[in-house]
């Protein structure tokens, strides 16, 4: 993948989760602000103050994210992003990241 395919998915992914948590923020109980940044997705917990942050790294044409439960690095396989650790895709990773941070039982899932 070319840099400049890999910066154009990974702005689709960033895009794709901070408006599916902006969605869920005005239509059910979770609580949260994002906040964009370049390459940089901040989602703060309004309840606890608790951020997750995904950030693309172009040079390692990866996903980063960072969590109370931890890093984690994400790598396109052509249809999805998984983990270079323990093969969870991303959506399904950040759903159970946004739901214990966030309180409420929360499911992304990615729409392309």
């Amino acid at each position: 993948m070319t840099e400049s395919e890999f910066l154009k998915q990974a702005e689709a992914t960033l895009d794709q989760i901070e408006a599916t948590l902006e969605d869920l923020a005005n239509t059910s109980d979770l609580d949260v602000e994002c906040t964009r940044s370049g390459n940089v997705l901040e989602i703060e917990f309004i309840d606890n103050g608790s951020k997750i942050i995904v950030n693309s790294q172009a040079p390692m044409q990866e996903l980063w994210v960072a969590a109370k439960s931890g890093g984690f690095h994400f790598k396109g396989n052509g249809t999805q992003w998984v983990n270079t650790r323990d093969g969870a895709e991303l959506f399904a990773a950040l759903s159970e990241m946004v739901s214990k941070q966030g309180g409420i039982a929360v499911t992304l899932h990615d729409k392309h």
